[in-house]
């Protein structure tokens, strides 16, 4: 099973730039979307159709804004919009299809841009732990996939000195995702890839994408239960409809 994430930073945008094309040559099993900034009613969804796909959304109630999508060759035994939880469904960031081997996740980790979001993204965080735990117990067999935000270690950012105090990249940021990781979690990307100067969003500021002066903040999380399955984990800089590009992960059952 082949799944792909994607913040598309605007899907009408994105398949202005041949985002069509690149799904096909992509070909995933499933594709997860984030920061859709449409209502389904906006988007041509027949060229999904055409390509195979059953297509899933959950849109932010403010229009434009947020929201997150799931794209599925097989039809899921199950589809789960939001999470039950107000503030975060209000702003349309978790979608969840649940097939045989495994469910899948389209998670968008608000950002901390400014005072108020950063307390609302702790908020989140907290809530989003203890949300993940309790389903868990349910649905062992889990990736988690989307924009969490956040550089997890130093190696995932290209200025680690100079961002220290940036959202995306604070210590206590840093340390929930570690802890996340460590409540039964596998970042099927560094598992398999090691190397530094792998980045999946760039500033559009200052040259930044074309010099690889990135953030790693988008991943495939992988349920410890899971672990052996990871067959390939990667990432796919030369898709540009984004500042972002997509990450995926193979499992192999």
């Amino acid at each position: 099973m082949k799944i792909l994430s994607y913040n598309v930073n605007g899907i009408r945008a994105a398949l202005n730039k041949g985002f069509s094309d690149w799904l096909k040559a992509a070909n995933p099993d499933v594709l997860c979307l984030q920061e859709i900034k449409a209502l389904k009613e906006q988007v041509d969804t027949a060229v999904f159709e055409e390509l195979g796909y059953q297509h899933y959304w959950f849109s932010a109630q403010k229009k434009g804004y947020s929201g997150v999508a799931i794209l599925a060759k097989k039809e899921p035994k199950m589809i789960v919009y939001g999470s039950g939880i107000d503030h975060m469904d209000f702003e349309g960031r978790i979608l969840r299809v649940d097939f045989d081997e495994v469910s899948v996740m389209s998670l968008y980790l608000p950002s901390g841009t400014n005072t108020d979001r950063l307390d609302y993204k702790f908020r989140f965080m907290d809530e989003f732990q203890e949300y993940i735990n309790e389903l868990k117990q349910s649905y062992p067999n889990l990736v988690i996939c989307g924009d969490y935000n956040i550089c997890h270690e130093a190696i995932d950012i290209h200025d680690p000195i100079r961002n220290k105090n940036v959202s995306g990249f604070l210590p206590e940021e840093r340390a929930w995702l570690d802890g996340f990781f460590k409540s039964g979690f596998v970042d099927s990307f560094r598992y398999l890839n090691p190397e530094p100067h792998n980045y999946s969003w760039w500033s559009y500021r200052a040259n930044a994408r074309n010099n690889n002066k990135g953030w790693r903040i988008d991943y495939a999380l992988v349920s410890a239960p899971l672990r052996e399955h990871i067959s390939r984990a990667f990432i796919l800089p030369e898709a540009k409809h984004s500042d972002h590009c997509p990450v995926g992960v193979e499992l192999t059952f």
